[in-house]
């Protein structure tokens, strides 16, 4: 491919900005994990998932006043570099691209199970290798192929949520599906077994860990500003669908299920997504979910190569990440960040075969402190750009984050707390000590490798051409 060394281009439009959005808040952590927060937490984890999404929303906004000001490739990165100082984007960017590596190991893994549900003597390896070189291949196509493959995937995810809560709604409110003997249903099972908070106040704080796990990605609407078409328009109604997203497809979803069925039956069966199908009477509700899984899981790589290459783009500018990564393809991809990712999956694969399948909760909580790192980066680089500017300079923003300062002060204190949560449960402390020298790594990395050679403390802007694909 022939290198341009600038000139990403500005190929998503609202409809993919808006679906990317979608698609990020949903993935397996919805199908699969909720009923992990649920066993913790019982019917109380509907608190730890307002509370936490209000705190994401706060991160997303503090991100939207940034991205519509400065809408750069890189992003958070950037406004880290910009605004906290060049070792803050440096381990901002890299604990980011060592976020989206260990999803997608955990997502390629997911993908190779769920196809032998239909194929079971086919050996795994070969759909891990299958959709590591779709995907890689997509993303080496212009942007506007990968927007398109993210609307198609998102839109099948939402229309399964929507599908499990009209179909559990129609459970409750006219006993589709149900026997005579069955248990009754209603808003009376988020009390009756336990209580409304049966494990107390330990459990409810024990679900952070898996709650904030599956808001992770959502930061990607920060990613796509260097390339959409409208960012000061688009990147605005993406954030603020935030809420309602977080109130339907989390909230309302597991109202629904845990009103169903007690909230002790809830995963015992699989997913809590078959347990409605089975109850609807759908026979090839497995293979409905298998579709939607698979669907989440391919959204779930796509989004991850297409976030992490465009953070190590956005670095390589700075002089943050080695040089090549700015090397961009006729079509306005950043090949390389993409070829690499691709290998580092490959190299993933093997490796998956040499743990047992056991550690991927340890891989779920590495990923939780990496996600909490970045959004507390992006809280403080918001704070650090408004103490920086004048009183003329505040009024002229476009997207102000609400309730300032109050409420990113108190989402800044609610990611300091889930840190410190990880440390203290026994089976999430060696993700906190595995983030704690991963850390400690990057500022070595940052003092031999980056410190030396910066050519100064501020990032660079690359200017975006502005044509569409």
């Amino acid at each position: 491919m022939q290198a341009q060394p600038q000139d990403l281009k500005r190929g998503l439009n609202a409809r993919h900005i808006r679906f990317m959005a979608l698609g990020s808040a949903i993935g397996t952590g919805l199908f699969y994990g909720s009923a992990k927060a649920i066993q913790e937490a019982g019917p109380s984890v509907l608190l730890a998932y307002i509370v936490a999404g209000a705190a994401v929303y706060m991160v997303m906004r503090a991100l939207g006043e940034m991205a519509v000001r400065n809408p750069v490739s890189g992003s958070f990165g950037h406004y880290a570099t910009n605004y906290l100082g060049p070792i803050a984007g440096f381990l901002t960017g890299w604990t980011y691209a060592f976020e989206m590596i260990i999803v997608c190991l955990a997502d390629i893994t997911a993908f190779g199970l769920y196809m032998g549900f239909w194929y079971p003597d086919v050996p795994r390896w070969i759909w891990v290798l299958s959709i590591v070189f779709f995907i890689g291949a997509i993303n080496l196509l212009s942007v506007k192929v990968f927007g398109e493959l993210e609307f198609w995937l998102s839109l099948l995810k939402v229309g399964a949520i929507i599908a499990m809560i009209a179909g559990g709604l129609g459970i409750m409110l006219f006993g589709f599906g149900l026997s005579a003997d069955t248990a009754a249903t209603g808003v009376h099972n988020l009390w009756e077994h336990g209580g409304f908070m049966p494990n107390g106040v330990g459990g409810l704080i024990a679900s952070l860990a898996v709650v904030v796990f599956a808001f992770g990605g959502i930061e990607i609407i920060g990613i796509t500003a260097g390339e959409a078409k409208d960012p000061g328009r688009t990147i605005p109604r993406a954030i603020n669908a935030v809420p309602m997203r977080i109130l339907l497809f989390y909230v309302l979803t597991l109202f629904v299920l845990m009103s169903i069925f007690p909230w002790t039956q809830i995963g015992s069966k699989g997913s809590p997504f078959v347990q409605i199908f089975d109850s609807l009477g759908i026979g090839s509700a497995a293979t409905i979910l298998n579709i939607v899984v698979i669907s989440a899981a391919v959204s779930a790589i796509n989004s991850d190569i297409f976030g992490a290459g465009r953070m190590l783009y956005g670095m390589a500018q700075q002089g943050q990440a080695p040089r090549g990564f700015a090397a961009v393809s006729q079509n306005g991809v950043p090949w390389m960040t993409v070829v690499v990712m691709s290998i580092a999956l490959l190299l993933g694969v093997l490796l998956n075969y040499l743990i047992p399948e056991g550690v991927f909760m340890l891989i779920a909580s590495i990923a939780t402190f990496a996600t909490v790192w970045v959004w507390l980066m992006i809280l403080l680089s918001q704070v650090a750009m408004r103490r920086k500017m004048s009183a003329e300079e505040v009024a002229e923003l476009k997207f102000p984050v609400p309730f300032w300062p109050v409420g990113p002060l108190l989402a800044i204190a609610f990611m300091v707390f889930v840190i410190a949560v990880l440390g203290y449960f026994p089976r999430t402390q060696a993700a906190l000590a595995v983030g704690v020298v991963w850390i400690a790594l990057l500022c070595v990395a940052y003092r031999f490798w980056v410190y030396p050679n910066r050519p100064g403390d501020g990032g660079i802007s690359v200017p975006l051409a502005q044509g569409s694909d």
